[in-house]
């Protein structure tokens, strides 16, 4: 595994459109630049070496990421994404976020039984992409939905893909819009019987 950079992103929000928050909302991000070990490679190529990569690295970035934000108990949110240079292949990013990197996160975690949102995508070096928080322990926590943009100057290289993961304290600033829990979507559902 050819490791470019790691990078940090940090964000601490006290005041959200002139109203401040209740207590601070902290999201780190932490990405890891690397060398895509599949560009030019047939397309029945076996996908395995960026799973390992992925549940390696997902390990690391969470350590990181943990390192700067605090006690993993505190969080309240997690995200998933990555970024496939021009030369590689959606599915590249995909099998990194999908296969197994959710269940390093949550190993080093020692939590997290909601599924974790990622996307991928291919894209030109510089591009931006919106993570897409969602709650860590309770599937209809719909308040610790969020998102945070992302981008690289210098990344991916069209041979690169930008591997991120993300955490966060609480929710979404002053989040105050009532969905429903998962009584109501039961009781929907028999309805359709």
């Amino acid at each position: 595994m050819e490791v470019r950079k790691t990078l940090t992103f940090q964000e601490e929000i006290a005041i959200e459109n002139g109203n401040p928050l209740k207590s601070p909302l902290r999201r780190v991000v932490v990405g890891s630049v690397l060398k895509n070990p599949l560009v030019r490679k047939p397309f029945s190529a076996d996908l395995q070496p960026l799973i390992d990569i992925s549940v390696e690295l997902g390990e690391k970035m969470t350590h990181l990421a943990l390192s700067l934000i605090g006690d993993a108990k505190t969080l309240r949110s997690y995200t998933k994404g990555a970024m496939v240079g021009l030369d590689g292949d959606l599915e590249h990013g995909a099998v990194m976020l999908h296969a197994r990197l959710g269940m390093a996160m949550r190993a080093t975690l020692k939590r997290g039984r909601v599924i974790i949102p990622g996307n991928a995508k291919v894209v030109a070096t510089g591009a931006a992409m919106d993570l897409i928080f969602g709650p860590i322990d309770d599937g209809w926590d719909l308040d610790a939905s969020d998102t945070m943009p992302i981008s690289v100057a210098d990344a991916p290289h069209p041979d690169e893909i930008l591997l991120l993961v993300g955490y966060a304290t609480g929710p979404r600033p002053h989040a105050r819009s009532k969905g429903p829990d998962q009584s109501e979507v039961d009781d929907l559902i028999k309805s359709f019987a």
